[in-house]
């Protein structure tokens, strides 16, 4: 493997430490030891939306209740949702052509709206009226930020296909924390052990594994990183967004991670070494 001259980025010593999805946009995180990449993010991921009446995007910020739902994919594009204190629930994939036309922050999608029975049960759970989306392969997105080329597209991610911390990054925030957070407070789908913290910040372009990818901008953070998803409540005492305040913030605001837009197909594996190629 060549070796990199780019700053904190030794490929003998980075692999990839983590693997997450969100199947449904702001639900429990799933762990992985392997996941497909597809050209709008890992393979079921964030491919379910949970929406207002008016078809405005809901997250874990406004309904951090949001987190402590498990979302399994399953068979033929089902959806498998668990929560405590409601029964399992199987959603089956919308066929059809139902549209719902949704947002997301400034992209229009013309959805696929799902049955009664999944919108009453997320909306008994959460306690307000929403409903359930799904974005099928017909259903796209295109990306609208600078780091696009012609034809890239997200799913109901915020605005990138794949989301990257570094451990390392983590476990610096954590010195300043009485009480330490995982790296799932930031929503990863991708976890880089063996790289100095932040070292993300000089990287425009990876290899992890077989698969290539642009390195994009800093991630922006809010309030979400307030939230404890196991408990499905924000932190009283606003950390670690207050400690990241201290020490992160510039002129795009508080920063933690890096965005990433894939530039191949392939699998990826827990221990996958991680090169940087730019």
């Amino acid at each position: 493997m060549a070796t990199s001259t780019t700053p904190g980025a030794n490929p003998s010593v980075a692999r990839l430490g983590g693997l997450y999805r969100y199947p449904m946009k702001s639900c429990a995180p799933l762990a992985a030891d392997a996941a497909v990449v597809e050209a709008r993010g890992l393979a079921h991921d964030r491919r379910w939306m949970v929406v207002d009446p008016s078809g405005a995007f809901i997250t874990g910020r406004e309904l951090p209740r949001l987190t402590l739902v498990r979302a399994d994919p399953g068979a033929e594009g089902a959806l498998s949702l668990q929560a405590p204190g409601m029964a399992p629930l199987q959603v089956e994939a919308p066929r059809g052509d139902a549209r719902l036309a949704v947002t997301v922050w400034k992209s229009d999608v013309l959805a696929r709206p799902c049955d009664a029975a999944a919108d009453a049960w997320l909306s008994a759970f959460l306690g307000r009226p929403v409903r359930l989306v799904h974005m099928a392969d017909d259903v796209h997105r295109p990306m609208t930020s600078s780091h696009a080329r012609p034809g890239d597209e997200v799913s109901f991610a915020d605005a990138y296909p794949l989301l990257l911390v570094t451990r390392a990054a983590v476990e610096l925030l954590n010195t300043k924390l009485e009480r330490p957070v995982s790296p799932l407070r930031f929503r990863p789908n991708l976890v880089v052990d063996g790289a100095p913290a932040h070292a993300e910040d000089g990287w425009s372009r990876l290899r992890i594994g077989e698969v290539e990818f642009d390195v994009g901008p800093a991630c922006v953070r809010c309030v979400f990183t307030t939230v404890d998803p196991e408990r499905g409540e924000r932190d009283a005492d606003g950390q670690p967004l207050r400690a990241l305040i201290g020490y992160r913030r510039g002129p795009e605001g508080v920063t933690f991670g890096r965005n990433l837009v894939p530039r191949s197909t392939g699998t990826l594996r827990l221990g996958d070494p991680v090169e940087v190629l730019a």
